[in-house]
C-alpha cells in the first residue's frame, strides 16, 4: 500500500466534510469550497519569520529540512514544533545543543547528533529497498559523512558505514569490497585531493554520490580541489554535491533507494 504523506490532521478534517455531505448536512459546493480552503491554508505555515513547508513531502517524498545555522534556538524550536505538529519527521541539520534545548521543550522525544550536529525525530514512512553506504575517506571527514549517515537514516533508509578507507591505504578500502558490492547506491565523503569516489566507482555498478569536504591543507582551498577532482572524475556513475553537503547526498541517495 503506498504511504500517504498528508498530515493525519488534514485527512481527519476531509473526512468530516464527506461525511457531512453524504449525511445531507453540507451542500456539495459549500463542501468543496471549504476543502479547497483548508489545503491552500495546509501548504504553508507562516509564523513571522519562516514559512514552514507542509506540502514538501507531498511534493518530494520527505517533508522540509530546517537548516539550523543561522537562526536563533527559538526560531529553530518554532520551525521544528510546526512540522512534527503536522505528523512529520524532523530533520535539523548544522545545529548545536543550545538550539537542542529549546527544541527538546517542545518536542521532548527528539534527539540530538553531537557529531553530525543534527537534531531529528523519525515517523514511520516508508523504507528504502536496499542499504546506502557511507564511505569516509578519513576520521576528519566523520562528521560530514554521518551528517549524511543519520539524514539517511531520518529519511527510512538502512544504512552501512566505512570509516577511514581514503586512497593513501587502498587495502583498507578493498578489505571492505564484499560490503562495496552489497550495497544500492554509496555516498564517498572526502576532503584533501578528493579521489575516494573515483576509486569507488570504478569498483561497483551502483550510483556513488560524492561529498567534498573542506577537510585539507592550503592548497585543498576549503574543498574546491576536491570538489573539482569529483567533477573530472574518469569514473562513470559518479554524481557530486556542493562542499560538506551531507544532507544533500543523503536525499539524492535516499530517492534513488526508494526507487521501485
Amino acid at each position: 500500500m503506498a504511504h500517504d504523506p498528508t498530515p493525519p490532521a488534514d485527512r481527519d478534517a476531509l473526512r468530516a466534510l464527506f461525511e457531512a455531505v453524504r449525511e445531507g448536512r453540507l451542500d456539495p459546493a459549500e463542501a468543496e469550497r471549504r476543502a479547497l480552503a483548508r489545503l491552500q491554508q495546509a501548504g504553508f505555515e507562516d509564523l513571522g519569520f519562516a514559512r514552514v513547508d507542509h506540502h514538501r513531502a507531498r511534493r518530494q517524498g520527505f517533508p522540509e529540512v530546517v537548516f539550523g545555522q543561522g537562526k536563533t534556538p527559538d526560531q529553530v524550536a518554532q520551525i521544528a514544533g510546526a512540522i512534527v505538529g503536522r505528523g512529520h519527521s524532523l530533520l535539523v541539520t548544522r545545529t548545536d545543543r543550545e538550539a537542542f534545548a529549546a527544541v527538546a521543550r517542545v518536542v521532548p522525544a527528539a534527539r540530538f547528533h553531537e557529531t553530525a550536529r543534527i537534531i531529528e525525530l523519525r515517523t514511520d514512512i516508508p523504507r528504502g529497498r536496499g542499504v546506502i553506504l557511507v564511505a569516509a575517506a578519513g576520521t576528519s571527514d566523520i562528521p560530514i559523512a554521518e551528517e549524511a549517515a543519520i539524514s539517511a537514516e531520518v529519511m527510512g533508509n538502512d544504512v552501512d558505514r566505512l570509516v577511514d578507507v581514503g586512497v593513501a591505504g587502498l587495502h583498507r578500502l578493498m578489505a571492505e569490497y564484499e560490503r562495496l558490492q552489497a550495497a544500492r547506491v554509496i555516498i564517498a565523503v572526502a576532503g584533501m585531493e578528493g579521489a575516494l569516489p573515483s576509486v569507488i566507482g570504478g569498483l561497483v555498478k551502483v550510483p556513488v554520490i560524492a561529498v567534498p569536504t573542506n577537510v585539507g591543507y592550503g592548497a585543498s582551498f576549503g574543498g574546491l580541489t576536491a570538489l573539482l577532482a569529483m567533477l573530472n572524475s574518469c569514473a562513470t556513475g559518479v554524481a557530486v554535491v556542493n562542499i560538506d553537503n551531507g544532507v544533500g547526498a543523503a536525499a539524492v541517495a535516499s530517492a534513488i533507494n526508494h526507487l521501485e
